[in-house]
């Protein structure tokens, strides 16, 4: 056996070539509260029931009860009545996963089931309906706010609509969807309304100028929010809340058709650790609802700095209004694939975002609590990083590269083909990355969207080689 020091050495240094999960510089996939001792407590208490098995409740009653103060606690929050229930997901995608799910089995008999909308949703309800063989219907939001219309919403809902989405905020511009017109449109039809907060919904309750979104507003059925993202608990754990169990139930499966135990799932998953949903639980009990008005107090002020901050560089500028934690920004004559690089090369990760309709090129920043008391840091940064990348020009690719990768069939491409447009933009042989990515950004740019998932998911195989 090798030694468990040395073994976790080995892990250290693998972790070394990792970007920051803490102090602020890394912007997107991360969250941090930047309270001492809070990483500890989820380990301990993670570690204390990471065996426990959530595939039968009746057999650990520790994580039922866990489970179900998890729960309770996120529907206070959101408006939630004696009448709530919810579960604990893996993730935010998991819980959009479910309401969708729940949605499409309420309505059996509808024989092309549909989810209605905008543009601005998640991917995450794009892989719902892939994986459970419902129709999507994006409409269009308005091209400067960037939130839902819903006039349009409303329209678009049909005899096959079994559900009707809506962001609280939407992850690529921070901005809240007009949730009570277009619940209330849904409750018309008969249609239930998933209001997905996974990442505002542990925030919004705390801003003092935040639009209704929860279930206090009418029609409003189901909410997804994660616990961590601005709940600050590990990775692992989102609440998927229903307005009651009728609504719910469809999200279950169950199985006798077998020798076996009956198999009875509340989630995607049957065996889950106890682990995240101890570490959500003792973060939620430690923290408690002041500590968290506090943390999105402190995480909402850095926001506004940052914003106010960036609208004061030249040729940047915000996009929409953002009601939370979330912000993009563009640029009007620098390359913003550039900036990111010249951010990156300063220590701070900013995440790249492709044009789509009427949303440009942009930079996307997740701001933390962890921010606050670095904003001045930050943004001087950030003007340093936009003059280098005014001075240095856009990226460097040929426009005759840029016009044949536009002019691509991903369908017609063979896999030697496909090896070959991986390297040209510098992501082929062991997936390993250029140390700038403006290049490489601005080709995935160029290509429609069809081909660029194609790109990614064959580079996604080389990694996993």
């Amino acid at each position: 056996m090798i030694p468990a020091e040395d073994v976790l050495s080995e892990l250290a240094a693998l972790r070394a070539d990792d970007l920051p999960t803490h102090g602020g510089r890394t912007l997107a996939y991360v969250y941090d509260s930047a309270l001492p001792g809070l990483d500890d407590l989820a380990a301990r208490a993670h570690a204390m029931a990471a065996s426990v098995n959530g595939l039968d409740p009746t057999a650990f009653p520790s994580l039922l009860r866990l489970e179900n103060e998890v729960v309770a606690t996120a529907a206070r929050l959101l408006g939630g009545t004696s009448d709530t229930v919810g579960t604990v997901t893996s993730g935010g995608t998991e819980s959009c996963l479910l309401a969708v799910l729940a949605a499409r089995d309420a309505a059996p008999t509808t024989d092309a089931p549909s989810i209605v909308l905008p543009e601005t949703a998640h991917a995450a309800f794009h892989k719902a309906a892939h994986y459970f063989g419902v129709r999507v219907v994006a409409v269009p939001v308005d091209p400067k706010t960037f939130r839902a219309d819903p006039a349009a919403m409303a329209a678009a809902i049909d005899d096959t609509t079994v559900l009707v989405v809506v962001s609280a905020p939407s992850y690529a511009h921070g901005v809240v969807d007009p949730v009570a017109p277009i619940a209330a449109a849904a409750a018309e039809r008969g249609v239930r309304c998933h209001v997905d907060a996974c990442i505002g919904g542990w925030v919004l309750p705390f801003a003092p100028d935040a639009p209704p979104f929860d279930f206090s507003v009418p029609g409003v059925t189901s909410i997804s929010v994660d616990l961590h993202k601005y709940a600050y608990a590990p990775k692992g754990t989102s609440v998927l809340l229903h307005a009651n169990a009728d609504l719910r139930r469809p999200q279950y499966f169950a199985s006798a058709a077998w020798p076996g135990y009956t198999m009875l799932n509340s989630t995607t998953q049957s065996t889950r650790s106890g682990g995240p949903v101890a570490a959500a639980w003792a973060v939620l009990r430690h923290i408690g609802e002041d500590g968290y008005r506090s943390l999105a107090h402190t995480a909402l002020a850095a926001t506004r700095v940052i914003r106010e901050g960036v609208e004061a560089i030249e040729g940047l500028r915000v996009l929409g209004e953002p009601d939370s934690t979330l912000l993009a920004f563009t640029a009007d004559d620098v390359d913003v694939f550039v900036v990111a690089d010249e951010m990156r090369a300063r220590n701070w990760y900013v995440q790249p975002q492709f044009a789509h309709r009427s949303s440009p090129a942009n930079l996307h920043l997740t701001v933390t609590a962890a921010n606050a008391g670095a904003e001045e840091v930050f943004l001087a940064d950030l003007r340093a990083s936009v003059d280098a990348a005014r001075a240095a020009g856009p990226a460097d690719v040929p426009a005759e590269v840029v016009a044949f990768v536009q002019g691509l069939d991903p369908e017609a491409l063979t896999p030697q083909e496909f090896a070959g447009l991986l390297a040209a933009a510098g992501l082929g042989g062991a997936g390993v990355l250029p140390e700038r990515m403006a290049v490489v950004n601005t080709l995935l740019a160029a290509a429609r969207p069809a081909l660029r998932e194609r790109l990614l998911v064959e580079f996604l195989g080389i990694l996993y080689s």
